[in-house]
């Protein structure tokens, strides 16, 4: 999915925008998707398309929603040498948005942290 800058200011709200098109991090423990424990899906706030469930959703205490797998082929990877550290930038294989960062300290069976800006997302609850 390819919008013009302002394309995208226009369907996102401020605070989206700065998180998923411009790299951005929303304070933690600050979004609205961090506590929910409601069965469904979280889909990417730019173009919907559906990146995590949430049966790999769990409370890593960090500030942010936490997911120990994304759906094959929806989320990309790309090395994030910002801020003076080497992280994993994990980002919409739709629409390239920012959605936070991989780390490879989360439960089994993958060992990894999809570590994720509430903002960057959307719910679906299962059944609706």
């Amino acid at each position: 999915m390819k919008l013009t800058e302002q394309q995208w200011r226009e369907r996102l709200s401020d605070e989206q925008y700065r998180v998923t098109r411009l790299k951005g991090t929303e304070y933690p423990f600050s979004g609205e998707l961090l506590h929910n424990e409601q069965a469904g899906s979280y889909h990417c706030i730019c173009c919907g398309e559906m990146l995590f469930s949430s049966e790999t959703k769990f409370d890593a205490g960090c500030g942010w929603p936490s997911f120990y797998q994304a759906l094959e082929g929806k989320v990309n990877y790309q090395r994030d040498t910002s801020h003076g550290m080497v992280r994993t930038e994990i980002l919409c294989a739709n629409c390239d948005a920012h959605l936070g960062h991989v780390f490879d300290d989360g439960p089994a069976p993958t060992g990894q942290r999809y570590c994720v800006n509430s903002v960057s997302l959307s719910f679906n609850r299962r059944g609706e």
